[in-house]
């Protein structure tokens, strides 16, 4: 098993990607018209700040927390990219469904990796927990993205 600053480490990489993803979401429920597609959209950046919560009291449970209120600078240019995109494409719902998968792709590596950590028992439960469903809200994404047409 991982030391202790190895899995507060981890566990701080994990809440600067769902810091991202958070405001990558809320940023796409506010470029697109169709009312289903911002209560998705809504509902994940939800998700994503109960789960940054959930990190952030493990993380401080432990001792440490070095969080980071602004995200990384991947997310940064992330959510730059979903308001290019967004513009340039009118507010296309596909181009948004598209780039929120490929933010959530990279969501699913940070998982990913922090799973072939050596977790403690119980952060590796909520780190699965977590995975689980941002994996399925991946998967629901490309499904979504798959069903509209590109303009």
């Amino acid at each position: 098993m991982a030391q202790q600053q190895d899995i507060v480490s981890t566990i701080n990489e994990l809440i600067i990607t769902l810091k991202d993803g958070q405001q990558g979401f809320k940023e796409a429920a506010e470029s697109v018209a169709d009312a289903q597609l911002k209560s998705v959209f809504n509902e994940y950046s939800q998700q994503r700040s109960r789960f940054s919560a959930e990190l952030q009291k493990e993380a401080q449970r432990l001792g440490k927390s070095e969080r980071d209120e602004s995200g990384s600078t991947a997310g940064a240019m992330h959510r730059t990219w979903i308001n290019l995109k967004s513009a340039i494409a009118t507010k296309q719902d596909h181009a948004v469904l598209a780039e929120c998968e490929r933010g959530e792709d990279s969501a699913v590596k940070e998982y990913t990796d922090a799973l072939k950590e050596g977790l403690s028992p119980t952060v590796r439960e909520i780190v699965e927990n977590q995975y689980s469903e941002i994996k399925a809200a991946h998967d629901r994404l490309k499904s979504l993205r798959d069903a509209t047409k590109e303009p």
